[in-house]
């Protein structure tokens, strides 16, 4: 019989997480099997602790692990999946964003062979255009840069099979994009399609400067693209200045006169400056991932865990 883990991050989601547990436990239930619901509460400062709370204490099988602060939502799925005891892993969002029922489906494909199971959203309904362009746009510029076959129009919705598991935890990045690192790691993985209706209760939590950080997760350590960008802008602009100089060369030997050269030297150096500028800072973004990698620090801090063994 097999046992499966249902991770679940939650920030301020004092709104949610009843009609999150209502919704999931008979369906879990109606499998015959056993199951854990593990909640990893991410530094909330509403009452989402004190409702975890109550609910690990009238049912055993739900486990929580409290954070010291915010961490961040893939420290939170990290964590969860580093306390999952389960034979197959579902990582789910609380706000029920993520269709319960679509679990089971999830688990159908597991049993028929299949090791990543990715929830593939049709339809995305409440988001905004801005978002939505967004996330289109950055998949497949990840994808190009990357060369890895990151699956579109999915998110952290997934199964993952005990042996993924065990594989994203062996890699020891501290700014990690999960989804990326399940296309990382291979495997044999399909998809389940759902449409993602509006969140139940509250409001999202991912702000612009959420998103900009969890798309440096997802392409810095997975590229040497940005670091490689200034030879190439290095050459083209040698190019560029090597083939002006023949033409100023040509002009002045027919005797044509080129009056307006120096009103294009200062946009040139501030063009050239700026390129400059642009390429050291694609560098210093990869030498500050390294910097962290060095610190070694944990990547996210327990300040108290309920319904575990341990």
């Amino acid at each position: 019989m097999a046992k499966y883990s249902i991770i679940v991050p939650a920030y301020n989601e004092e709104k949610s997480l009843r009609l999150f547990y209502e919704a999931v436990t008979p369906l879990m239930e109606s499998t015959g099997e056993t199951y854990e619901m593990i909640f990893i509460n991410d530094g909330s400062t509403d009452k989402t602790q004190e409702i975890l709370r109550g609910l690990a204490g009238a049912d055993k099988r739900v486990k929580v692990c409290n954070f010291s602060r915010n961490f961040g939502q893939q420290a939170a799925l990290l964590c969860g999946l580093e306390k999952a005891s389960g034979d197959a892993v579902i990582a789910m969002d609380a706000d029920l964003q993520d269709p319960p029922e679509v679990a089971l489906q999830m688990i159908e494909k597991w049993k028929e062979g299949y090791e990543i199971v990715h929830g593939r959203r049709k339809k995305r309904t409440g988001e905004t255009v801005f978002k939505k362009a967004t996330a289109y746009l950055y998949y497949r510029f990840m994808r190009k840069i990357t060369k890895m076959d990151v699956p579109k129009d999915v998110g952290d919705f997934k199964l993952y099979d005990r042996k993924v598991v065990n594989a994203i935890l062996s890699m020891g990045e501290h700014d990690r994009l999960l989804r990326a690192q399940a296309a990382w790691v291979g495997f044999k993985q399909t998809f389940v399609e759902f449409e993602r209706p509006e969140r139940i209760a509250g409001e999202t939590h991912y702000t612009l400067k959420k998103m900009v950080k969890l798309a440096e997760a997802g392409i810095f350590p997975n590229t040497d693209y940005t670091l490689t960008l200034p030879i190439k802008l290095g050459f083209f602009l040698s190019f560029i200045s090597l083939a002006c100089f023949i033409v100023f060369t040509v002009l002045a030997c027919c005797g044509v006169a080129f009056g307006g050269l120096t009103a294009w030297l200062f946009p040139s150096i501030a063009l050239a400056a700026g390129l400059i500028l642009s390429c050291q800072g694609l560098a210093n973004m990869h030498v500050n991932m390294i910097y962290k990698e060095v610190q070694n620090r944990p990547k996210y801090i327990l300040s108290e865990t309920y319904n575990f063994d341990e």
